[in-house]
């Protein structure tokens, strides 16, 4: 259920939802839900804030590539979108310099299809991705996870001294006594 370019015209508030099922929810879509945060996510997109632009498409297609406006290009200026947290703004900032151009607008493009409409929706859902991969909190290890990283570290530190006194005893075996 992606929005289209009339939903753009109508709605002036765009939801984007990624899910893909028929919206009810078992105990399965709760357990991926902890672990793939960022696939069931909604984004509220208001709809003025975007400037939307099409231009012509790259690749094959002939007489079609070159005389249609298929390629969708989406941009909004992250600093004034109020409409996001600040945190996730700064993420997106930070997470995504790549799309970002000089007068701080995050610039998502397509052209995947040779349709307008489905070039739209496949930007409109990028920015969707990446707004929810913004605001995905980090997890907190779990106790085997420390454990595993502490026996890591410890096994490390023991071979470096390990290979330290190798060195050194290299380096003792190399002296003269002249006593």
């Amino acid at each position: 259920n992606l929005a289209y370019p009339e939903d753009l015209d109508r709605n002036r508030n765009l939801t984007l939802s990624t899910d893909e099922d028929d919206g009810t929810q078992t105990e399965d879509d709760e357990h991926q839900h902890h672990q793939q945060p960022h696939q069931d996510t909604k984004v509220h997109i208001p709809a003025e804030r975007l400037t939307v632009t099409y231009s012509r498409s790259s690749g094959p297609g002939g007489q079609h590539v070159n005389k249609v406006n298929t390629k969708a290009e989406v941009r909004f200026h992250v600093h004034t979108a109020d409409w996001i947290p600040e945190d996730i703004r700064l993420k997106v900032i930070e997470k995504n310099r790549s799309r970002m151009n000089k007068a701080g607008e995050l610039l998502v493009s397509s052209e995947v299809s040779r349709s307008q409409h489905r070039n739209l929706s496949d930007c409109l859902q990028k920015i969707s991705t990446i707004l929810a991969e913004a605001s995905e909190k980090p997890h907190e290890p779990t106790a085997e996870d420390v454990a595993v990283r502490a026996a890591r570290l410890k096994k490390r530190k023991e071979e470096r001294l390990k290979q330290k006194k190798i060195h050194s005893e290299t380096k003792q075996s190399r002296r003269v006594d002249f006593d």
